[in-house]
Order: structure tokens, then C-alpha cells, then sequence
């Protein structure tokens, strides 16, 4: 995805089926649980960050993809919609050990 790109609705058509795989996968995490950059988009972590970045789909549930170790890319705006799902944290982070959607899922 280019600058020129940014901001992308999906129905637009512009999207690819590698960036088409990463928004079904996020669509796929249930609420409370979440999932990291490189498990939506396996061996690829920042490619999931862009596709997040430049897709503009209100229903998205983009505060579920958080970085390896728990920590959130989007800070207090997605802490407080995790929390209002009921993901666990230990201070700032997830509690991955509890919130990781498992593989089999």
C-alpha cells in the first residue's frame, strides 16, 4: 500500500488477498481474546500494522491485534476497548497466557 492509498475502504476493491487474509483473520478473533501482528499475519508482523493502518472499516476489531509481549500500539484507546471486553491485563500489558486466542481456534 502506497500514501496515496491510505485510508482504503475494503468495499473499494482495492485490496489484495494477502491484505484480504490479515483482515479476515482479525475479523476471526472473538471478543476478549487477542491475537499479535504475527499471528494474523505469520512471519509478517508489520505488514498486519499496515494493513491496519490504511483500512478505514468501522466494524474491524483492530484493538484485538497487540504486539508479542502484550503491549498495545494504540495505547489508552485500545486498552479501554479491551477492557470493556474483559481482557485480562497485568499492568499495562495483556496477559497474553490469558487472552491469546490458541492456534486451534
Amino acid at each position: 500500500m502506497t500514501r496515496e492509498t491510505a485510508k482504503t475502504r475494503v468495499e473499494d476493491g482495492f485490496l489484495r488477498s494477502r491484505e484480504m487474509e490479515v483482515l479476515e483473520r482479525v475479523r476471526a478473533i472473538p471478543e476478549g481474546f487477542v491475537r499479535t501482528y504475527g499471528d494474523v499475519s505469520p512471519g509478517a508482523p508489520r505488514f498486519a500494522g499496515t494493513v491496519l493502518f490504511h483500512v478505514d472499516e468501522p466494524d474491524l476489531p483492530w484493538w484485538r491485534v497487540v504486539r508479542a509481549d502484550g503491549s498495545l500500539a494504540k495505547g489508552d484507546r485500545q486498552r479501554l476497548l479491551l477492557q470493556a471486553e474483559g481482557v485480562p491485563f497485568n499492568g499495562s500489558r495483556v496477559d497474553m497466557k490469558r487472552a491469546r486466542l490458541p492456534e486451534t481456534v
